[in-house]
This record gives C-alpha cells, sequence and structure tokens, in this order.
C-alpha cells in the first residue's frame, strides 16, 4: 500500500479530481453505503479499504461525503460497555428491539430490528436518549418509559411488548462508553482528517463520482467533541438485526468541523 505526505496526498486528490467522474466502487443503488466516497477515493489512490482502528495514511484519516446529502458523517465505529456481554445481540436487540420492516419476506419472519439515531439533547420516540455524564466520567444510552410515544399504535404495542420481555424499568446493564477510552478511541481515529466532497450522478443504475471539494482538518479537540455531544451536534447510531450487527457509530452533522478542529482549510481543487 502506497503511503503519502500531506502535500503528497493533496495533490494525489487533485489529479483524482481532474480526471472527472469515478465510477463507485460500491454498488449504492439498491442498498445504503454512505461510505462509498470515501471507499472510491482510496482504491483510486491506491490504498486498502481501511476498516482497522487505526489512521490510514500514517496520520492522516480519509473520509468523504456526498454534495447533496443530510447525511450525517461516521467519525468511528465503537461498541457499548459493557463490551464482553455484547450488550447490543444481548440485551438492545433480543429485549428493545421491533419487528424488521422486512421481516417474513427478506429476513425471516422472527427477524428484529434495533436502529436508533440518539442524541444528548432530546428523547427518541421509543424512550432512548445519551447522557453525558462527566462526574462519572462516562457517556450513558438510558430508556426512560415516560418520553415514548405511546399515540403511535406501532409503538404502543411494541412498549407492551417490551414490558412482557423484560419490564419497563431503565436498561440493566447501561450502556455506556467510558470518556477515557473515547478521548483514546476518537483522538487516534480522527487526530487529522482530509475530508472531500464529491458530487453524483447516476447512469444505468450506477453511481459515479466527481471530487469537487477537500477540507482538511486537524487540531482535534476532544473538548470540542464532548460539546458537540451535549448540545446534539454528534449523535449515536444504533444500526442492528437479528442477523447481523452493523455497528454502533459516534455520528456528525453536516458542517460542523470547525466545532472539532482546531483548524479547517479549505484546498483548492
Amino acid at each position: 500500500m502506497k503511503l503519502y505526505t500531506k502535500d503528497e496526498l493533496i495533490e494525489a486528490i487533485r489529479e483524482v479530481s481532474a480526471r472527472g467522474w469515478h465510477s463507485s466502487v460500491k454498488n449504492t443503488i439498491d442498498t445504503r453505503n454512505d461510505g462509498a466516497v470515501g471507499n472510491t477515493l482510496e482504491v483510486l489512490l491506491g490504498l486498502e479499504e481501511n476498516n482497522l482502528p487505526i489512521p490510514n495514511m500514517r496520520e492522516w484519516e480519509l473520509k468523504g461525503q456526498r454534495l447533496h446529502t443530510s447525511s450525517l458523517v461516521t467519525l468511528k465505529h465503537i461498541e457499548p460497555s459493557p463490551r464482553g456481554s455484547k450488550i447490543v445481540a444481548t440485551v438492545l436487540l433480543p429485549l428493545y428491539g421491533w419487528e424488521h420492516k422486512e421481516a417474513g419476506r427478506k429476513y425471516p419472519a422472527t427477524e428484529k430490528s434495533f436502529r436508533s439515531t440518539t442524541s444528548a439533547t432530546s428523547y427518541t420516540n421509543r424512550g432512548f436518549r445519551l447522557v453525558l455524564d462527566r462526574k462519572q466520567g462516562k457517556l450513558r444510552f438510558v430508556f426512560d418509559t415516560s418520553h415514548v410515544d405511546s399515540s403511535d399504535p406501532e409503538i404502543a404495542n411494541w412498549l407492551k411488548s417490551v414490558r412482557q420481555r423484560v419490564g419497563l424499568g431503565p436498561l440493566n446493564p447501561e450502556p455506556y462508553w467510558g470518556l477515557d477510552d473515547l478521548r483514546y478511541e476518537i483522538g487516534a481515529k480522527v487526530k487529522n482528517c482530509f475530508y472531500v466532497i464529491a458530487d453524483t450522478k447516476v447512469e444505468r443504475r450506477h453511481e459515479f463520482f466527481k471530487y469537487i471539494r477537500l477540507l482538511v482538518l486537524s487540531g482535534f479537540s476532544f473538548e470540542g467533541f464532548l460539546n458537540c455531544i451535549e448540545e446534539g451536534v454528534v449523535l449515536v447510531d444504533f444500526d442492528a438485526r437479528t442477523g447481523h450487527n452493523h455497528g454502533t457509530k459516534f455520528r456528525i452533522r453536516q458542517n460542523h468541523w470547525h466545532r472539532l478542529y482546531t483548524s479547517v482549510e479549505e484546498i483548492h481543487l
């Protein structure tokens, strides 16, 4: 795998941009794939897809996003503690999950889903929320039935099933992320970042990307990261079903990089 210096990587991305449209290396038409912009650029740059918990390109992480999208940007996959209990698979999915929309069709009739994009500023309609507890040094994932939207018949039926499965008390064990662990795992992954933005088009049911903007982000601030959690700018996204856990992701809203980094430099492509 080729390794780049910062300046070499900028020039390589400029060359990719100058060549115009590039075919996505991932299928994006019939499946959700927010990482295809970055995955395609990695291939064009001669890099292996980076699924390891270390930055690629020496000290730099590469991320990409479509131009016309409101999707959140994934910062890092980090499963909640206590990790030994595999809490998503053993607690959240079987005890608090709901029927998967493809149950009985694409998946078995018993297939359950636990998908929750959760913030620290408000409860979801199923009563889940993040709580940043600086005193205890942890980010908690909590459940409170008083915030469940029981006016929705589907959610009311789900809540009834939760009562039968486990009761309506607090989550036990309660999922959490230790702040010291987050400082290390998030900081190591996104210490410095190349963030590319691509225009898109679809031809013959295949997506193509044209790389049009590059932001060079450096000076990651963990305190800024915690503030973003408290203000609902950084969220936690659970995405699991009975047959597969797609991973628990820390994700950030668009156009808030200045909250995480002391330096945000736009490079002309």
